[in-house]
């Protein structure tokens, strides 16, 4: 493992091959990796409590206004958590 992959880990996306789920998928685990950055800084007392807050809004705000731009409707596509039936064990 080299250090980039240690420090930016990368999940595959395993639901439906659609560009707006994949770009979703994208922005929502960037937005993770944000905040999990900024959680160690501060739990470290690298950053301030009320510097980690300020830009949590300000990451959440930027997530947020992802989620508005509307580049495909999320919810047209049935999920294929929908279609799966869980087995009772």
């Amino acid at each position: 493992m080299n250090k980039f992959d240690f420090f930016y880990p990368r999940s595959r996306y395993r639901g439906e091959f659609i560009p707006e789920h994949i770009a979703f998928n994208l922005h929502l685990q960037y937005f993770a990796h944000q905040v999990s950055l900024l959680c160690g800084l501060q739990t470290n007392g690298k950053v301030a409590p009320s510097d980690a807050y300020h830009r949590l809004v300000e990451l959440w705000q930027q997530f947020e206004e992802y989620t508005a731009l509307n580049l495909g409707d999320l919810n047209s596509h049935q999920s294929t958590l929908d279609q799966i039936e869980i087995e009772e064990v």
